[in-house]
């Protein structure tokens, strides 16, 4: 396969970086020593520029090629997440997570270490022309970092014209890529629900509003959106993953909270389904005389792939992997925060072939460092190609 040979030889540094973050993860947007580690490593690779504390604790690098520039894009953006998990680590590795209850179960320390790969050969080589801008984000795992640091001028400041990510993908084979134009991530909203009914004693049901069955009736009905209002040809998800009441079993609790996710793929569904959620809430309300209270908060949206920057995306994995390595795929209903640069700019999202691993999130997940070669070598070439002097 044609890895980039520079690569190869700086896989052994790559993988120690990657390991050093493994065991030392942190969260959200208290990513302090991941941040210092990485502006570190990019101030010795000569970066031209290193900026800290955008999005509040992420990290950007700026490299300029050396070449003329031709047609096409002037500044490529790269993005890479930082954060860990609350997660109890379950690997039994030299290197596993040194803080209890924390642990990088969605490979964002293998993602940080390719990307500051990319950067050290990049700054060594500059066979491009025009800016690569490599992007450490904080606070992917629900804490909207992407946001953060795009209301806080990431792509204006560095003149960001095209931008692109990666994820590490358990079950795509080693040295294989997978992607697909339009929407490729979910959208992902939450519904906290508080239902106020009358308690008493189990045996008086009659001199009650029972929210226990209430909250059934919610949960019943809810289902009933994916199943009847949405078109079978769109896709939709309600999750109610959270049901609290009572704590006594003869007593019928005067108060329930529900809690859920509810993942969309366009715009027009997801804006379907709020409206039919609160309708169902209203409506359960209405024939059980009980109160409830609807917390409706739309989250990250869709993780939508421009079309001309798939197909850039798509050519650059071919020629790292070869054309039968790189595979196309259906949507995933998870989320990711990197739909916020996709709103921003134009640009695509791949995943890189994990190999046989634990899933993500999964206390048993381990980035899988043969991994480096080809995620590595896929943002060289991206850059190489993308800024390509005249």
């Amino acid at each position: 396969m044609p890895i980039v040979n520079r690569v190869a030889d700086l896989q052994p540094d790559i993988q120690a970086w990657r390991r050093d973050i493994h065991e030392h993860p942190e969260l959200l947007y208290d990513v302090h020593r991941t941040a210092a580690f990485v502006a570190d490593r990019l101030r010795e690779f000569g970066c031209d520029e290193v900026v800290t504390g955008l999005g509040q604790t992420g990290v950007v690098g700026v490299i300029k090629g050396n070449k003329r520039a031709g047609e096409g894009p002037k500044v490529i953006g790269m993005r890479a997440d930082m954060d860990a998990l609350p997660v109890e680590e379950q690997t039994n590795l030299p290197y596993a997570s040194k803080t209890p209850g924390k642990m990088h179960a969605c490979g964002h320390d293998g993602h940080t270490a390719m990307l500051l790969g990319a950067a050290r050969y990049l700054a060594e080589t500059r066979n491009f022309a025009g800016d690569a801008v490599v992007i450490f984000q904080p606070a992917e795992e629900g804490g909207a970092g992407g946001a953060a640091m795009v209301k806080d001028g990431l792509m204006e400041r560095f003149g960001i014209d095209q931008v692109y990510g990666m994820h590490n993908g358990p079950g795509i084979p080693i040295g294989s890529f997978a992607i697909r134009p339009g929407p490729i991530m979910a959208a992902t909203d939450e519904v906290d629900i508080m239902i106020e009914g009358v308690g008493g004693h189990a045996a008086r049901p009659h001199k009650c509003v029972d929210s226990v069955l209430v909250g059934a009736q919610v949960i019943t009905a809810l289902q009933s959106i994916v199943a009847r209002s949405v078109d079978p040809l769109e896709s939709a998800v309600i999750s109610i993953c959270e049901f609290h009441a009572g704590n006594a079993r003869n007593v019928i609790p005067q108060t329930a909270t529900l809690r859920g996710t509810i993942r969309t793929l366009s715009p027009e569904v997801r804006k379907l389904v709020e409206k039919r959620v609160r309708e169902v809430v209203a409506g359960v309300a209405q024939i059980t005389g009980a109160k409830i209270d609807l917390r409706y908060k739309r989250n990250y949206p869709v993780v939508n792939n421009h079309a001309a920057e798939t197909e850039v995306a798509r050519r650059i994995a071919e020629q790292v992997a070869g054309e039968a390595n790189v595979h196309d795929m259906a949507p995933l209903m998870g989320g990711e925060d990197f739909a916020y640069m996709l709103e921003a700019r134009p640009g695509a999202f791949i995943f890189c072939g994990n190999g046989d691993s634990a899933g993500l999130h999964h206390p048993a997940y381990n980035f899988n460092d043969e991994a480096i070669v080809y995620g590595t070598s896929y943002w060289v070439k991206l850059v190489e190609e993308q800024l390509a002097a005249s």
